[in-house]
């Protein structure tokens, strides 16, 4: 394992691939969740501040779990097209509608990451530009039935069958559209 920081990193997150990503840095963590994790945001706030917002929030849900020697990691990814928010889809319908909405189109994946101590709080958020190309309905009733895209922001998972056949193109980072920009994680670890 690599030590990169004094602190034992925790983890806030059941997002199989954050703790994929997370691993990947050779680097020791424990995995830290809270039922009922309040993830609203003020109507007002601008659309690309509400990920970064939201990962403090979380962060703040989780202060008083804290020892002195940890480091809390806290994420949120949303998928922002048209100056619409696609969150995660309440259900097979409403993924397949925003699967359509996608197809033959850019949006933005907005990620926003905070890391915290009890003494001390760092937060950024990171941006990935990605263009589906189009997508029959019978390619997105597919990806719908034999994929979960219930759990993830925009109903889809870049990594995912969906990934392979419809993203075009990506600008930005790829681990940012699969839900934490590790690299940025990585320099924001060093330097805290």
């Amino acid at each position: 394992m690599m030590k990169i920081t004094d602190y034992r990193i925790v983890l806030a997150s059941n997002s199989p691939r954050r703790k994929e990503l997370l691993a990947g840095l050779d680097v020791a963590y424990d995995v830290r969740t809270l039922p009922n994790v309040d993830e609203s945001y003020p109507e007002t706030l601008p659309h690309e501040e509400v990920a970064e917002y939201l990962a403090r929030k979380k962060a703040d849900s989780y202060l008083n779990t804290l020892k002195e020697d940890e480091l809390l990691i806290t994420a949120d990814t949303i998928v922002l097209l048209n100056g619409a928010i696609l969150g995660k889809p309440v259900d097979s319908e409403d993924a397949a509608r925003m699967l359509r909405l996608l197809a033959g189109n850019q949006h933005r994946v907005i990620t926003g990451v905070c890391l915290s101590t009890r003494k001390k709080q760092s937060h950024f958020s990171a941006v990935s530009h990605v263009t589906f190309s189009d997508l029959s309905d019978d390619e997105i009733a597919y990806y719908v039935s034999h994929y979960n895209p219930l759990d993830k922001a925009g109903a889809y998972g870049v990594q995912d069958w969906i990934g392979y056949v419809g993203v075009e193109r990506i600008e930005g980072s790829y681990f940012n559209v699969m839900g934490l920009p590790i690299h940025k994680v990585y320099r924001a670890l060093k330097q805290f």
